[in-house]
């Protein structure tokens, strides 16, 4: 088995899968004549990616096909509740593929039959050859495929799973991922599962009686809610499980050594690049366009700034790297220290990346978490705890921040405590001049240092399409990163001597606002406590009020139907009541919005019981994430 492991290994590449989450990855890019080209930038960078770092020996791109499959045969509703592809997405497909072919690798799509099967008949075949697999995917369905010769590789997480890496992130082996998946069901490919159950239930059902037919067999034997709803559906589970299960063992017209790659039609390749207008991006997969030198990592470019502030920036991304910031850290007199997070809410955000400044004009980003197509290897946290995690709790090591109390909770979360708190240009600010409309880093440095920083929304967009920090290009984020680290450097540089001209707001400031901040950091990260009891009784209080609203629903519609289901809704509003069509879907369907059934209130008492039953539901939902 060790030899099979360092063999070359043959990479399946889930291109439907990874192409929607390239799309949603990254910002909306688009080439020279307007065609939009983001996420054949991202599977670009990631099909290099995955080349350099394995080299296989074998490799295909796999695509569902256009129209139906045999799924829909078994049950026409398979996946009819499917949002359509978003209109700058689909002109991608053919790009990708275009692409692929240029660079030699096998495509496939076969009709009738989903990249899953395709993959999962490749996949075994190979397995059974003694060749190692590696399908890159972020489909969980795919865990079933998981054996010791064939893992999932999720490149955006970075991470590669294995027959307990399935059991431990599912609660259930990978020959039990399709009865898991049955009894959850699935609502985007709309397959059926018993309602009510959901990823830890099913769980707990397949490790109590082995497999989905354990349970059915069992059915009469589990109490309560959960029993009623497996035994009433027992009926279609047979059926959920069969749309579940991904098959091995397709007539391919095809030979493992069909999948071998070409060598790259460089003519093709530079005239695609070239038409996309990705010449540039391309070669920053690999390796970043030159304008600041690190002597480790990718180089970034300076941002154009109105001001005249420069910020040099290094990009940590080794030990190497590492060990040079841990010792600037150690023997500066005052740290800067700023979080790079997914979210704005300190106790539930992911740490992306760390910005450190000591001297000004120059400042250190340490990536950690960011997962975006083609990135490349970081530190993991484990290294960056051990060589910062004693700086940054030594007490006697002063520490900075903007708004440092966010900071402080985040990277108490992931076991990098910081002790030494001594300054917050905000609160410096704050005390400076508490009138003032905005204490925020941007406003500060444009009225203490006549500069113009680079802003959030210049580095994730805006809007509908803005992305999270994990999500944006190394290249981009290290720059911004690393200036909000010198810029509060800086301007602490400008605020704090104008305190200490004011003996007053200096004692404000140092014996009131400072002390606070880790006081309030504990507070929010100890939280409040939760009656649990008070929030399950009014759980159940919503719950009763549903049923109600439920049954009035059915008594006035003169029949029973799922008030969760905008189909069957729309068939009891629009076709057994007669009522107005306010407005349609994309698809052409009468729609069921919020907003529409406001408006139909008016005419007939359905749409405000179903109004009042999403209410709620709404309501119901947001006290259960409450409870333990």
């Amino acid at each position: 088995m060790s030899e099979e492991k360092n063999a070359p290994p043959l990479i399946l590449i889930d291109g439907s899968n990874w192409l929607f989450r390239a799309y949603h990855a990254l910002p909306p890019l688009t080439a020279p004549d307007g065609t939009p080209s983001g996420a054949v930038f991202g599977i670009n960078n990631m099909i290099k990616r995955l080349i350099k770092d394995y080299q296989p020996e074998r490799l295909a791109v796999v695509f569902d096909p256009p129209g139906k499959t045999f799924r829909e045969d078994i049950y026409p509703e398979y996946k009819a509740n499917r949002s359509e592809t978003p209109e700058d997405l689909r002109p991608q497909f053919p790009l990708v593929m275009e692409l692929c072919e240029a660079m030699g690798l096998k495509v496939l799509q076969v009709p009738k039959v989903e990249a899953d099967d395709v993959i999962g008949t490749l996949a075994t075949r190979a397995a059974k050859e003694g060749q190692p697999v590696l399908i890159v995917t972020g489909d969980k369905d795919m865990a079933q495929l998981v054996t010791e010769g064939v893992h999932l590789l999720d490149t955006m997480k970075n991470r590669r799973m294995d027959p307990a890496g399935v059991e431990e992130k599912f609660g259930v082996a990978p020959e039990q991922i399709i009865d898991y998946l049955a009894l959850m069901g699935d609502a985007s490919d709309n397959i059926p599962g018993v309602p009510g159950v959901g990823p830890k239930t099913a769980a707990k059902l397949i490790r109590e009686f082995g497999s989905l037919e354990g349970v059915i067999e069992n059915a009469d034997a589990i109490k309560g809610k959960m029993g009623e709803k497996i035994r009433a559906s027992i009926s279609f589970l047979p059926m959920s499980k069969n749309l579940a299960t991904i098959r091995i063992a397709l007539d391919l017209e095809l030979s493992q050594d069909d999948l071998t790659p070409r060598a790259p039609d460089e003519e093709k390749l530079d005239a695609f690049h070239s038409r996309l207008g990705m010449t540039r991006r391309t070669a920053a997969a690999v390796e970043t366009t030159v304008a600041v030198e690190t002597p480790s990592g990718p180089a970034v470019p300076e941002h154009p700034s109105a001001g005249s502030v420069q910020t040099k920036v290094d990009v940590v991304l080794d030990a190497k790297a590492l060990e040079k910031l841990a010792d600037a850290l150690s023997k500066a007199e005052l740290i800067c220290v700023d979080t790079e997070t997914d979210s704005l809410e300190s106790n539930q955000a992911n740490l992306v990346g760390l910005a450190f400044a000591v001297t000004e004009g120059a400042g250190w980003y340490l990536p950690i978490g960011h997962d975006y197509l083609g990135v490349p290897a970081q530190l993991s946290l484990d290294a960056v705890r051990e060589k910062l995690a004693p700086i940054l709790a030594d007490a006697k090591k002063p520490k900075l921040g903007q708004h440092i109390k966010f900071d402080l909770n985040v990277l108490e979360r992931h076991g990098l405590p910081v002790r030494g708190v001594a300054f917050d240009t905000m609160l410096e600010s704050y005390v400076l001049d508490a009138v003032a409309n905005r204490h925020d880093m941007d406003t500060l440095a444009q009225k203490y240092l006549g500069h113009s920083t680079i802003k959030f929304s210049d580095v994730a967009g805006s809007g509908k399409k803005q992305i999270t920090f994990n999500q944006i290009d190394l290249e981009i984020a290290a720059p911004y990163s690393a200036e909000d680290a010198d810029i509060t450097l800086r301007l602490h540089g400008v605020l704090y001597p104008r305190l200490c001209e004011i003996p007053d707001l200096q004692k404000v400031f140092e014996a009131i606002e400072m002390p606070l901040v880790p006081v309030l950091a504990r507070v929010e990260q100890t939280g409040v406590h939760v009656d649990v009891p008070l929030l399950q009784r009014i759980s159940g209080e919503l719950a009763r009020r549903m049923a109600e609203l439920q049954a009035e629903a059915y008594k006035v519609a003169e029949t029973e139907f799922n008030l969760g289901s905008p189909k069957q809704l729309g068939e009891i509003l629009f076709n057994k009541l007669a009522l107005r069509v306010v407005s349609k879907t994309k698809k052409g369907e009468p729609s069921t919005a919020e907003n529409v059934l406001e408006e139909l209130a008016e005419e007939h008492p359905l749409p405000r019981l179903i109004l009042d039953w999403r209410s709620m539901q709404k309501l119901r939902s947001t006290y259960a994430e409450q409870l333990p």
